[in-house]
């Protein structure tokens, strides 16, 4: 029962960690050299190794001038099966 709590646990924060990500990439023009680039560069260091694999299977389509990344929407779709259907709720 501990364990299930700590993996539920560990798979919100990821989840927590995940949109934070995207958020700060909705703003790239402010990320150089300041405190808000490096926060985002330390989250793209938890959350690329995900995301990048499935880019690779579905990049990004784009509309218009900008691009639709569904990668996020199916690693938040995946964590939410596996909290669902595999760990339970503590």
């Amino acid at each position: 029962m501990v364990v299930r709590a700590i993996l539920f646990y560990l798979v919100e924060a990821y989840v927590g960690v995940l949109l934070v990500y995207i958020v700060l990439s909705w703003f790239p023009g402010a990320m150089s050299d300041s405190g808000v680039g490096k926060v985002r560069s330390v989250l793209g260091m938890v959350t690329e190794p995900v995301l990048a694999p499935l880019r690779r299977l579905l990049p990004p389509m784009r509309i218009g001038g900008s691009a639709l990344d569904w990668s996020p929407i199916i690693v938040f779709l995946i964590l939410q099966y596996v909290v669902i259907r595999i760990i339970g709720y503590p």
